[in-house]
């Protein structure tokens, strides 16, 4: 396969062959989102099932995720070229008490590519702060990340709060022990199991597509 040693390397860590890599797949005329879905988003998302499996640690976990961010610093520039921001706006986060985010800055790269104005909270984001940023941008959707189960909890804490102020803005969830059940019992408006994912459904409940 095309890509099979640009996932090893993002498996094993590499952050020195990752980016040569890309660079090479690039020059050989490859699409930028191929060589992000199916090079750097497919390793990860190995190294995610080893990593639940118990068959890697967070410290392995992490390294991968270095060598991944090395790529992507490449292909970010090919994927936000030309992106106007006219698509809609996203207001992304991770909840309460939890300090993931690879899995965010994923969603957040992908939907600036496809012309979104993203507005990124950061992690550890309250429900207030989710609330002020979705009336203060305007936002047509509202991402919300979590990576740990206990702080699942806090994604209904945030939809509770947005519907008791009035807000319509659409809520989509998203991150490793989420199903599409969980997002249907909190009332979101959709779940996203990935970043190419969450950008169909972000465009979906937009209906732009």
């Amino acid at each position: 396969m095309a890509f099979d040693e640009l996932q090893r390397a993002v498996i094993e860590g590499d952050t020195e062959s990752t980016p040569r890599l890309v660079q090479q797949h690039l020059e050989e005329g490859m699409n930028a989102l191929d060589i992000l879905d199916n090079g750097l988003i497919a390793a990860m998302q190995v190294v995610g099932d080893k990593f639940s499996a118990g068959e890697l640690f967070i410290p392995e976990m992490l390294i991968s995720a270095e060598a991944m961010q090395a790529g992507l610093e490449l292909l970010k520039p090919l994927l936000v070229e030309g992106a106007s921001g006219g698509q809609g706006t996203v207001v992304l986060g991770t909840v309460k008490g939890d300090i993931h985010e690879i899995g965010k800055n994923l969603v957040k790269l992908m939907l600036e590519g496809a012309g979104f104005t993203v507005v990124d909270l950061g992690v550890d984001v309250s429900t207030e702060a989710f609330v002020q940023a979705a009336e203060a941008h305007r936002a047509d959707v509202i991402g919300l990340s979590a990576l740990l189960v206990t702080t699942m909890l806090q994604m209904k804490k945030t939809i509770d709060r947005l519907h008791a102020v009035g807000l319509t803005t659409k809520v989509i969830v998203g991150g490793a022990p989420l199903t599409k059940a969980y997002a249907d019992e909190i009332g979101a408006d959709g779940y996203a199991p990935d970043a190419p994912a969450a950008v169909s459904l972000v465009k979906s409940l937009l209906a732009l597509e």
